[in-house]
């Protein structure tokens, strides 16, 4: 028998399932008081006990907090309902508490049944099959969602800031799913937007010096060629020689973009553009940061403006450089942050091809940091992008609200990539009469055991938004399968209305995440005869 979370050893039924199913309710209720418009908040001790506490209120950081249950048996569970929610949050940035509730939902329920004799594998077999058939079910009753109000309405039902859903929703109908948006900090106490043309990347003038507008701090370039390479410029004798090519072609101006630039070399390009009228020449730092980075960012200016990028790792140097190798661009400005092109001359033909394999090496991504720079990059070549300025009265007040608005932007851009769904739980609950219909049909005792849990999960979502908003859970899904198909329960004013026309929508992707990971983590979860504990290994004992 173990005594105590340090012991190591090995767990079996009954013992191991009750262990699981005590770490798994211990998570899933300290995430479910988030749940909908009206959420409870969720006190977490900090690591310096002499601070005050985090106070939160999403489901996915709630379970990052947590670290470790000094039940070993429950710990099981609960790391193990972890780190399914915090995949749903890293993948769509919400619904973890959807995905939480449901989870406990299938686990219980599923856990019954196979106590009372029931076949765990055929059990997960059947639960599976029927998440199939629910994930197209919502499939089915997507919709997309365009133009400004829309918007608007969509993120105020995400983020409950309507000045926020507002600008997003203005930001979003005009640069597009793919379409960049930079959320910084602002000088106000309010939300601001700002609109680029172009294309922009992080960057910076190499020398301050180069700056010709001393009020924006930057340098405006028109009609300009440009150098893409990340050399480190030591020598200025082949940059002579490239100057001296851009001079007798007539070029007034010209953007050297490099990793470095010694001082010899500074102080020649400054000496070029003694006239800056007659002829100009700045520099900027590569974008990126590593070769990898660097080398798609080179690629992607190469595409842009029709040059091709000297390549350092590739043994390429100036002295190899002819004036067709340079890019042309009908507007290059830099600043100290940042490296813009405006009228990149490059072929369309061969844009619209990257474009194209870049949106399907998007669709095709799992990981979802490689997914954030893929359409990061699609935004870069779309040209137009926009910036959201977050202000507030106080640090902590702006820290919130900038989290705030990356998530709902988020989930915005989520939406109109894949569409919506009606809020408040409806779409689940609409999910139930395909399953009922199957379960007409069906004599296997396991799939109609399967069924009848994921029927019961599929309410969870709302009973659970009620019940955070001072309703009865049962009552108020009652009203709602009284009502006129397209109605729902409105939590902040506890009234029965039409979802779609109230705004009250969810992004499609963040719930299909959501049962995906309740119903797939569940089934799993239900398979789990034995727990295995290993010594913790400041317990191991040193060996000479």
């Amino acid at each position: 028998m173990m005594q105590g979370h340090a012991i190591p050893g090995v767990v079996f039924q009954p013992r191991s399932q009750r262990g699981m199913q005590r770490g798994i309710n211990q998570i899933v209720e300290a995430v479910r008081p988030t749940l909908g418009p009206r959420p409870r908040i969720v006190a977490v001790e900090n690591v310096f006990r002499e601070k005050k506490p985090e106070f939160l209120d999403k489901g996915g950081l709630i379970a990052r907090r947590i670290i470790q249950l000094p039940d070993r048996d429950a710990d099981m569970g609960a790391m193990l309902v972890r780190h399914a929610l915090w995949r749903v949050h890293e993948e769509v940035g919400d619904a973890t508490a959807t995905a939480a509730v449901m989870f406990q939902a299938v686990y219980n329920r599923g856990l019954h049944y196979v106590a009372a004799g029931g076949n765990a594998v055929h059990l997960r077999r059947y639960l599976e099959a029927g998440l199939h058939e629910i994930l197209q079910e919502l499939d089915n009753r997507t919709l997309p969602v365009t133009g400004k109000e829309r918007l608007a309405r969509l993120a105020e039902s995400l983020c409950f800031d309507a000045s926020l859903a507002k600008l997003l929703g203005e930001i979003f109908d005009i640069v597009g799913e793919y379409g960049q948006v930079e959320i910084r900090r602002g000088h106000g106490r309010e939300y601001e937007r700002q609109y680029v043309e172009g294309m922009y990347w992080s960057s910076k003038i190499l020398s301050p010096r180069m700056l010709t507008d001393q009020i924006k701090l930057r340098t405006d370039l028109t009609n300009t060629a440009i150098l893409i390479s990340d050399l480190e410029l030591e020598d200025p004798r082949p940059v002579m020689q490239v100057l001296d090519q851009v001079m007798q072609r007539d070029i007034r101006s010209l953007l050297i973009v490099a990793n470095k630039l010694s001082d010899s070399v500074i102080a020649l390009l400054l000496s070029a553009s003694r006239e800056p009228q007659k002829f100009q020449v700045i520099a900027a730092l590569t974008p990126g940061s590593g070769p990898v980075e660097q080398g798609a960012m080179m690629q992607e200016l190469s595409i842009l403006t029709g040059g091709r990028p000297v390549i350092q790792a590739a043994g390429d140097t100036l002295r190899s450089l002819q004036i067709d190798d340079l890019g042309f661009a009908r507007r290059a400005w830099v600043d100290r942050s940042y490296l813009g092109i405006i009228g990149g001359k490059g072929d369309p033909r061969v844009l619209r091809t990257h474009m194209a394999n870049l949106r399907a090496a998007f669709k095709a991504a799992d990981d979802p940091q490689q997914r954030t720079k893929l359409q990061q990059r699609i935004a870069k070549l779309m040209g137009g992008s926009a910036t959201l300025l977050v202000g507030g009265s106080t640090e902590t007040e702006i820290t919130a609200r900038e989290e705030l608005a990356r998530q709902t932007s988020a989930l915005v851009r989520a939406a109109l990539r894949e569409g919506v769904l009606p809020g408040g739980g409806l779409a689940f609950l609409a999910c139930r009469q395909r399953l009922q219909r199957l379960f007409q049909t069906s004599s296997d005792p396991d799939q109609q055991a399967a069924i009848k849990i994921l029927i019961r999960a599929l309410e969870e979502p709302l009973r659970t938004i009620a019940a955070n908003s001072g309703y009865d859970g049962g009552t108020v899904l009652g009203q709602v399968e009284r009502a006129e198909q397209g109605c729902g329960f409105d939590a902040r004013s506890g009234g029965i209305v039409d979802m779609a026309q109230a705004g009250i929508l969810d992004v499609a992707a963040a719930q299909k995440a959501a049962i995906r990971c309740a119903v797939s983590g569940a089934a799993t979860a239900l398979t789990v005869d034995v727990l295995v504990h290993k010594k913790n290994p400041e317990q191991t004992s040193a060996k000479p």
